[in-house]
């Protein structure tokens, strides 16, 4: 339990719990908040995944949508209900996120998030890294263009016991997930 939340997984009959927090998180002005169709359609598909931060009266209270390609993942939302933020539910969040990555194959966990969103110190604290920046990304209201950027965190090799050098993190970038600066777990 992370305050006062489990973290469980989900699926898409979860759908219906998840799009209040949706709504509720995500600022309409920036158009980051995706539709329940865009949800659903992206739950279909194989390695794809939803985890739930859910209350102890089973409301849900959090969530994280990811997708595994090759030997990166990719966390696509992580939205918190904002009455229950300040509580390590985020946080909680990202980390079964990298833990269920990582258990699914992927090296590397990245994701994208608009310049300016306060949860930069949520990622940054999390161990990611901001490793790049898409110049007018997203769209907001009245047309106005917001920057993205692109982050990443290293994660354990759980299949094959080793990272190929071309992951390796910068010699200043530790993973909170290994606790080194390779990423690779210590044997």
């Amino acid at each position: 339990m992370s305050g006062g939340a489990a973290i469980v997984a989900g699926s898409a009959a979860d759908i219906d719990g998840v799009m209040p927090v949706m709504d509720a998180a995500f600022d309409p002005g920036f158009g980051e908040a995706w539709t329940r169709g865009q949800c659903l359609g992206i739950l279909s598909l194989p390695d794809v995944w939803l985890t739930l931060a859910r209350r102890e009266d089973a409301g849900i209270c959090g969530f994280t949508l990811a997708r595994r390609t090759f030997d990166e993942a990719e966390l696509l939302l992580l939205a918190v209900d904002p009455p229950a933020r300040g509580r390590g539910i985020g946080r909680a969040l990202v980390e079964r996120c990298a833990r269920d990555a990582a258990q699914r194959g992927a090296l590397k966990l990245m994701l994208e998030m608009r310049d300016g969103n306060p949860a930069v110190a949520l990622y940054e604290k999390a161990g990611f890294a901001i490793v790049g920046r898409r110049k007018a990304y997203y769209r907001g209201q009245a047309g106005r263009l917001h920057d993205a950027l692109t982050m990443r965190c290293a994660l354990p090799d759980t299949v094959s016991g080793g990272r190929p050098a071309h992951l390796a993190l910068p010699s200043n970038e530790r993973s909170p997930y290994t606790g080194n600066t390779q990423g690779r777990a210590e044997r």
